[in-house]
C-alpha cells in the first residue's frame, strides 16, 4: 500500500441544535412550497442512482453512480443522495463516510439535459437551493467523512468532495471547479467551503482560472488529505485510512466530530457552551468509566 498523507460565522443555527447537530440545514433552504415544486421538476430526469452500504464496522460507503455520464448527477440523482443523507442523519452507530463515484471515476457535476431543462433563473436559484441544503447536511453529519477521489471530480462534482471532511486522490485524477467555463460560479455551497479549506487565495484561483488540480498541487494548498495508489484497492485503503480517525466507539467518535462543527460555525462564546454541553454527553459513560478502570494510575 502506497499512502501519503498530510493534515487534515456565525452560523445561522444556534448551538441548541447540536444535541442532533443540526438534522436539516432549513436555514440554508427555506419554504417548504419551493422545495417541492423543485423536487418535481428534478423527478423528470432520471437515471444513474446513489447507492449507500452502511458496515457493521461502523464506516459507510455513498457511491455516485450514472458511468455514462461519468457520473453526473441526474434529476432523480440529487434526490436520492438527500435520502440517502437522511438514512445516514439516523444511523446511530455510524463513525465514518467514504464518498466516491462509479467506474473510476468521481463525478462531473449535472447532468447537462437536467440543466438545460432547469436553465431559468428561478428554478436555477430553487435547484442550488435544494443542493445547499443536502451538501450541507452531509458535511455536518455525525460522521468523519472522506470523498474519495479518482478519474475527474468537475463542477458540482469538485463542490461535492468539499462536502467531506477529507480528501484522498489517486495518481492522475484530477478536481476542477470549471464552472466559469459554463458561464456559472459554484452554487451548490463549493466556493464557501473551498475558502475555509484552502484560503480566499487559493479558492480565487482555482475558480477564476477553472484550474486544473492535480493530486500533488491538491496536497500542496491543503485540498488534498493524501494520495492513494490503486495498488491494494483504494477503497479498501481508504477505509483503513479512516479507520485511523473513526476508530473507537461510536458516541466517542460522534462527539469529536460535533465539537469541532461547533467550533467551526459557531461564534467562540456559543462554541464554548456547545462543547460543554457535548462533554456531558460522554462523561461518566460506559467508554469513560471503562478507560478510567484500565488507567487508574499515571505513568
Amino acid at each position: 500500500m502506497a499512502l501519503r498523507c498530510v493534515g487534515p460565522r456565525r452560523s445561522l443555527l444556534s448551538h441548541n441544535a447540536l444535541g442532533g447537530l443540526w438534522p436539516r440545514a432549513k436555514a440554508v433552504c427555506s419554504g417548504a412550497a419551493g422545495s417541492e415544486e423543485i423536487e418535481k421538476k428534478l423527478l423528470a430526469f432520471p437515471g444513474g442512482s446513489v447507492d449507500l452500504v452502511k458496515k457493521e464496522c461502523g464506516i459507510a460507503v455513498l457511491t455516485i453512480s450514472n458511468p455514462e455520464r461519468m457520473n453526473a448527477f441526474s434529476g432523480t440523482m440529487m434526490l436520492q443522495l438527500q435520502e440517502q443523507v437522511t438514512q445516514l442523519e439516523g444511523w446511530r452507530e455510524g463513525k465514518g463516510l467514504v464518498v466516491r463515484g462509479a467506474a473510476g471515476t468521481f463525478c462531473s457535476g449535472s447532468d447537462l439535459n437536467a440543466v438545460r431543462a432547469i436553465s431559468n433563473p428561478e428554478d436555477g436559484v430553487k435547484m442550488c437551493k435544494f443542493m445547499q441544503d443536502t451538501l450541507t447536511r452531509l458535511l455536518r453529519l455525525p460522521l468523519i467523512s472522506v470523498a474519495l477521489v479518482e478519474g475527474r471530480a468537475l463542477g458540482g462534482g469538485a463542490e461535492l468532495t468539499t462536502a467531506c471532511d477529507f480528501r484522498l486522490m489517486t495518481p492522475g485524477s484530477e478536481i476542477q471547479f470549471v464552472h466559469k467555463h459554463m458561464g456559472l460560479v459554484p452554487g451548490w455551497g463549493g466556493a464557501a467551503r473551498l475558502v475555509r479549506i484552502v484560503g480566499s487565495q487559493n479558492a480565487l484561483k482555482l475558480l477564476s482560472a477553472a484550474q486544473k488540480v492535480n493530486s500533488s498541487y491538491a496536497e500542496q494548498i491543503g485540498l488534498s488529505d493524501g494520495v492513494v495508489s490503486p495498488e491494494g484497492g483504494t477503497l479498501v485503503q481508504t477505509e483503513r485510512w479512516l479507520s485511523s480517525f473513526a476508530g473507537g466507539p461510536a458516541p466517542v467518535v460522534r462527539a469529536v466530530k460535533k465539537v469541532v462543527l461547533s467550533g467551526r460555525e459557531l461564534p467562540l462564546s456559543d462554541a464554548l457552551v456547545a462543547e460543554r454541553d457535548i462533554f456531558g454527553t460522554v462523561w461518566g459513560a460506559p467508554t469513560n468509566l471503562e478507560a478510567l478502570a484500565r488507567k487508574s494510575k499515571h505513568k
